[in-house]
């Protein structure tokens, strides 16, 4: 939790929710909400939706332009520190995380994001997936501090 006093909390905090609102109407309007077209998208072999293909290359265009003016700030716009991750290392633990990341997605058909956003409607599988979603971070954050 960032513990860095902010000049003007409740612009902070509606910076949050806007940009919230706006992530959680994209998922939803790009179908991410839906693990049954989720998993057509993961179906190559089969009845195969390239749709979410269109999605994903949309958000990867906005976020190239976001990521490269944000490298060039100190400060977001709501006046936190930039965080940019800055590691390139390719190693283990990153190439597991993205095969279980990958195989909860297929099996699931959620990403956290879009399961949260349809927990949010009430769909049962949602939560499902987000208890065991949380389990399993509770299972990783446990096995690193061994």
């Amino acid at each position: 939790m960032n513990t860095l006093k902010h000049p003007n909390p409740t612009l902070r905090h509606v910076y949050a929710l806007l940009s919230g609102l706006l992530f959680g109407l994209g998922l939803i309007a790009g179908g991410m909400t839906d693990p049954a077209k989720v998993k057509a998208f993961l179906d190559l072999a089969g009845a195969w939706d390239p749709s979410l293909a269109f999605v994903m290359g949309g958000a990867i265009a906005v976020g190239v332009f976001a990521f490269a003016a944000a490298r060039r700030r100190s400060r977001s716009l709501s006046g936190d520190p930039m965080e940019i991750p800055s590691s390139t290392v390719i190693d283990a633990r990153l190439l597991i995380g993205g095969v279980l990341f990958g195989a909860g997605w297929g099996v699931g058909g959620f990403c956290p994001g879009p399961a949260i956003v349809a927990a949010g409607s009430g769909l049962s599988s949602a939560w499902i997936f987000i208890v065991a979603m949380l389990a399993g971070m509770l299972v990783h954050d446990r096995w690193l501090a061994r």
